[in-house]
């Protein structure tokens, strides 16, 4: 995008809908909306994947951000949520919106975030692998936290005022604990539909998505909208089988997994596996205090019954294994290293692009008797792309390491709704006059659209980033 975004014209009735990011990509969600009464800002996500993305978390953001006046979250995760410590650091003083486990996931997800960068920076310093004198992070953990003190909670189906006729409503997306699309009423009633990250039906954890309602205009995320999961019970056999030959060579299964809902899905798949005697009984070893907490968080809402979750979860912890080890400080993680026994090793982040799982990596890669399974998404220019694309070396802090363990792909574990279920979600609704596909790299929106198009026969587009529309 080139210029920066200028403020609604005074007096406006037409609202005007902005595409800051999720637009022919995967990542740093972010759409704009300027009313008369409001400039309001839909997810705030952090760009992640290959560098000219990552480099977009840097520049100046395309509006005073003193200027938005309030931000509402659909979820925790870090492409969703992970640019606010720097608007917050820009300017922004506004309030955040999102439901009450988003807010908590948020909390955990920030500091997480900001530690990190943090200690890579560190690191880049001492290691002089960066090309920056010094290396600094995005944001610092104060950033973070006043970022968090912005928050406020909103519960399903409660209707939030954000300005004179501009307001917004929650409904349950079945993606991750919280997770959320948002009804947005703005000028004259005009109704903004965005999905967020659509859930599954068949989530092991949580109720599926409410269905797609009325809207004059939507948008509808597309990470999965070229491709079809594969059935779960084939997907659960396969991994079995994985760790299960692993562990008879010797070896240790490395999972990247993301911290929010992956590694919860993860270790109840592995312990379902476990009970059934599918795998033998191994050392299952989490190794990310951002994961740990966010565990906690699920724990509690199970405990509660809360309405968002499957029914019959709190019959009994869905995650307890008998050899389950939870690491949460430094010394821990690097003991892991020390293992040479058949063991699992679940770490984030799911597409390897940094934390603690980069370290377990670059110890296991090069040794034959081991495995990694990538068991989600992996965008372009992350590790866990060129893993998948069968590269024999990834570069891992500033060096090449040798890929010889097994790597095997199993996204059937994405808690992101395929192609099929995404068209079977808007199938039943009213043709909006404009569905917008978003949060897709180029190709999968591409083909979400023509599915849209030609089965449906509603108007659908695939924005650019930095495109403006008028809505209404």
């Amino acid at each position: 995008m080139t210029g920066a975004v200028q403020p609604a014209t005074p007096g406006r009735h037409a609202p005007v809908l902005t595409f800051l990011g999720g637009a022919g990509t995967v990542t740093g969600s972010k759409f704009l909306v300027d009313t008369a009464a409001a400039r309001l800002l839909l997810d705030c996500g952090l760009f992640q994947g290959a560098k000219q993305l990552r480099l977009r978390n840097w520049a100046p953001f395309p509006v005073d951000a003193s200027s938005v006046d309030a931000v509402v979250l659909t979820h925790a995760h870090l492409d969703h949520t992970g640019y606010l410590p720097a608007l917050v650091r820009a300017g922004f003083r506004g309030r955040v919106y999102a439901t009450p486990y988003t807010a908590a996931l948020t909390r955990i997800v920030l500091e997480d975030s900001a530690r990190l960068q943090e200690e890579e920076a560190d690191f880049a310093n001492r290691a002089g692998y960066s090309k920056h004198r010094p290396a600094l992070p995005l944001y610092t953990t104060d950033d973070a936290r006043r970022a968090i003190s912005r928050l406020d909670t909103v519960a399903f189906g409660t209707t939030v005022e954000l300005g004179d006729g501009v307001s917004a409503s929650l409904q349950p997306a079945g993606h991750i604990l919280g997770s959320a699309s948002i009804l947005l009423t703005v000028g004259d009633g005009e109704r903004l539909f965005v999905s967020g990250d659509v859930g599954r039906p068949d989530h092991p954890l949580l109720r599926p998505p409410r269905p797609f309602p009325d809207a004059d205009t939507a948008l509808v995320e597309s990470t999965y909208g070229n491709r079809v999961h594969e059935p779960g019970p084939q997907a659960l056999e396969r991994l079995g089988d994985i760790i299960t030959r692993t562990a008879r060579r010797g070896g240790v299964v490395v999972i990247p997994a993301f911290a929010v809902d992956r590694t919860e899905v993860i270790l109840h798949t592995v312990q379902r596996l476990a009970a059934e005697g599918r795998i033998p009984e191994l050392p299952i070893h989490v190794d990310s205090p951002m994961a740990l907490a966010v565990l906690r968080v699920y724990r509690e809402a199970i405990a509660s019954g809360d309405a968002e979750l499957r029914a019959g979860l709190a019959d009994e912890d869905p995650f307890a294994t008998r050899e389950l080890h939870e690491h949460r400080s430094t010394d821990e993680s690097k003991a892991i290293n020390r293992i040479m026994y058949p063991s699992i090793i679940i770490s984030s982040s799911g597409m390897a692009s940094g934390g603690r799982v980069l370290h377990h990596l670059a110890q296991r890669l090069p040794d034959e008797r081991n495995a990694v399974v990538l068991v989600g998404f992996q965008a372009e220019g992350t590790r866990g792309r060129t893993l998948a694309d069968g590269a024999r070396a990834v570069k891992l802090f500033g060096r090449y390491v040798p890929v010889r363990a097994e790597v095997a792909i199993v996204d059937a574990f994405s808690v992101h709704a395929d192609a099929d279920e995404l068209m079977e979600w808007l199938r039943p609704a009213a043709a909006p006059s404009t569905l917008f596909v978003v949060h897709g790299e180029a190709s999968a929106s591409a083909a979400l659209r023509d599915r849209v198009t030609a089965e449906l026969g509603w108007t659908a587009v695939v924005p650019t980033h930095g495109e403006r529309v008028v809505l209404g």
